[in-house]
């Protein structure tokens, strides 16, 4: 049985209550969704040929330093890094390195800062170079199927509306939903309850209330949608080797839809955007 909770009286660990805040949260969560925003805007003009995944790390550590915040991820559960960095077939989780990218590669970069004990966490996807079109398309029915998840949002559906709407977009693009990670609750914990699946049907699920927070992170696959985990017990990639996306934002449910914390101040936060041009 699902059961709902005031915020400010739950236990701050993860009891399958699902949290229900108010403004002051939503406040706290606009900050440091901004904050995450700003730092995947401005870590843009780092994506490029011959630039390592670790030189993008080390930004990212620096700029949550800089504003007074810490990386979600970094000594999480052993994790030594303060974002993820997942190329071409890295479903997600992919550990930066020193390798150099290459022309034509794609790249999620994922980053969770916390900020006076809130945690905004948001990814998108970054083009190196010059990339081909199926890689661009790629990306671009990642973003529109979050989007479409993200719009079925609103109070007394249920989420696996938010599924559904994922679901059915991406497979008449010829695409395949991973199954094996999802989003979730978001706030005060890195990871929380509801579980928020990227596929299903509308019928499924918990329904959705004013005031739960919580993130909306499909992962879209070109081939088959099964994953593999490597031996570092971090990285997931596509069994078939075929090019994976994802992007995500962290969203509250409102009185009649929901609010995005985590939306690019500079509109750099969907694919194809010309960063000369913006």
């Amino acid at each position: 049985m699902v059961t709902y909770v005031e915020a400010g009286t739950a236990p701050l660990r993860n009891t399958g209550q699902i949290r229900l805040y108010g403004p002051d949260a939503f406040e706290a969560m606009r900050v440091v969704g901004q904050l995450v925003a700003r730092a995947l805007d401005e870590v843009t003009e780092l994506v490029q040929p011959g630039i390592s995944t670790k030189e993008i790390d080390d930004f990212l550590f620096a700029f949550g330093e800089k504003h007074n915040a810490v990386p979600a991820t970094l000594n999480y559960r052993g994790y030594r890094h303060s974002s993820c960095t997942s190329i071409n077939h890295v479903v997600c989780h992919g550990i930066p390195n020193d390798k150099p990218m290459r022309d034509g590669d794609i790249m999620n970069i994922d980053v969770t800062y916390v900020l006076d004990g809130w945690h905004g966490d948001s990814s998108r996807m970054y083009m190196v170079g010059s990339v081909k079109r199926a890689a661009m398309r790629l990306c671009e029915v990642t973003h529109e199927a979050m989007m479409r998840g993200i719009d079925a949002i609103r109070p007394g559906v249920r989420t696996g509306a938010i599924g559904a709407a994922i679901q059915n977009f991406a497979e008449a693009e010829r695409c395949s939903v991973v199954r094996d990670f999802c989003g979730h609750g978001v706030g005060r914990l890195f990871h929380d309850a509801p579980n928020i699946l990227h596929y299903g049907s509308p019928n499924e699920g918990v329904e959705l209330r004013e005031g739960m927070i919580f993130t909306v992170e499909p992962m879209i696959n070109l081939g088959r949608p099964h994953v593999k985990i490597l031996s570092d017990g971090w990285t997931a990639v596509t069994r078939d080797r075929s090019l994976s996306a994802q992007y995500e934002h962290t969203v509250g449910v409102t009185t009649n839809g929901c609010e995005l914390f985590t939306v690019s101040p500079a509109g750099l936060h969907r694919p194809g955007i010309d960063l000369k041009a913006a």
